[in-house]
């Protein structure tokens, strides 16, 4: 017999954002292939269909306080309570931020399970109390008697040497793409193999901004695409539009999936500037689609892309030199694309990741 079981702490889906809510789409749709009812709790807002279902998952919709402290917390703790109210045998939480509100749903007998998310306390946008709270709520959750999924074996360590807890290893998937129509990347004045791609959210410890600059000294008529932004503009956003190279496109957020395959599978070459913690949903999708990786020479993205990537420093002329490297040896860049990709169909199926979710949320609803 099947579980119903409640997705919290995300956006929602149809995925449009992030890692939580591709997460949650990818093993909701499969849970529910399984035979299990699947409940999706989105933001009010994010969905401007407002479908009621989704490959066979329930949406709920519940609204949250629109501001970067409080949307994620006052989503979670209205979502959390309704669930709690309602025949959900399980509970997962997305976010260690939340780990305060966890009670909630365990006041009313329900079980919940907790996903880990990467080091956000090491995250440049939280600064001040905001890096404080998610260290504390992260050393919160580990006093909980509830189950922890961390998605990177270097995170699972992490809690193992810092907090001293255990945590359910799960990773993150990805598909194996190939490009069905570069016509798509007319709307960006592109061509296959014409630009380099980074796509993330502008924030400071995703290096975008060291991108800019270090494309800004090479000699060469390829293109530089940066595919995102924020939800909450800044000054840091704002000093990284002020670019005035006329090689350099800013795509902002692409959220059709069609053309998403087509900027990743034509892309010369593919940067991965993230840095804090985890295994990073981007990098897997630009591995997956057959990239040349370089990224940002951190144990999280090692972790991951393993020999099939060329990492850099934090550095202009690190990775300057590196994309100079990239950019004239262009022969030995099919090892590295290949590599990737037999990299993620045998460490990141979203199949075997859909059914270690299953054994875990089975176990823990029990």
């Amino acid at each position: 017999m099947g579980l119903k079981i409640a997705f919290i702490g995300s956006r929602g889906v149809p995925a449009h954002y992030g890692g939580f809510e591709t997460c949650a789409e990818e093993i909701g749709k499969r849970l529910v292939r399984r035979g299990h009812d699947i409940r999706i709790y989105c933001r009010s807002g994010y969905n401007a269909q407002r479908l009621q279902a989704y490959e066979g998952m329930k949406l709920i919709y519940r609204p949250a306080i629109h501001s970067r402290a409080f949307e994620t917390v006052s989503h979670t703790a209205i979502s959390l309570l309704h669930a709690a109210l309602h025949d959900n045998d399980v509970c997962l939480v997305f976010n260690p931020a939340n780990s305060p509100l966890l009670w909630i749903a365990r006041l009313f007998g329900k079980r919940v399970v907790l996903h880990t998310d990467g080091l956000e306390w090491e995250r440049g946008k939280w600064r001040g109390l905001g890096s404080r709270y998610f260290k504390w709520a992260a050393t919160h959750a580990t006093r909980l008697s509830v189950p922890l999924i961390s998605d990177s074996r270097e995170i699972q360590n992490y809690y193992r040497r810092v907090f001293n807890r255990e945590t359910h290893f799960i990773a993150y998937g990805a598909p194996i793409v190939e490009s069905r129509d570069p016509s798509l990347l007319a709307s960006f004045g592109l061509t296959p193999g014409g630009y380099i791609l980074q796509m993330a959210r502008f924030e400071p410890e995703n290096n975008v901004h060291l991108t800019i600059e270090a494309f800004a000294d090479l000699a060469t008529d390829k293109k530089l695409v940066l595919v995102g932004g924020t939800a909450y503009d800044g000054d840091y956003v704002r000093r990284l539009r002020e670019n005035r190279d006329a090689r350099v496109v800013f795509a902002g957020f692409v959220y059709e999936p069609d053309v998403l395959r087509e900027l990743l599978t034509n892309a010369y070459a593919y940067i991965h500037g993230n840095e804090a913690g985890g295994t990073n949903p981007g990098l897997l999708q630009a591995m997956g689609a057959g990239c040349a990786v370089l990224a940002r020479d951190v144990s999280f993205n090692q972790e991951v892309g393993g020999e099939a990537v060329l990492y850099y420093a934090k550095n202009i002329g690190d990775l300057g030199r590196k994309l100079r490297w990239i950019l004239d040896h262009s022969a030995e860049l099919a090892g590295m694309k290949e590599g990737a990709r037999r990299i993620v169909r045998e460490r990141y199926d979203w199949e075997a990741v859909a059914e270690a979710y299953e054994r875990l949320l089975t176990a823990s609803s029990a």
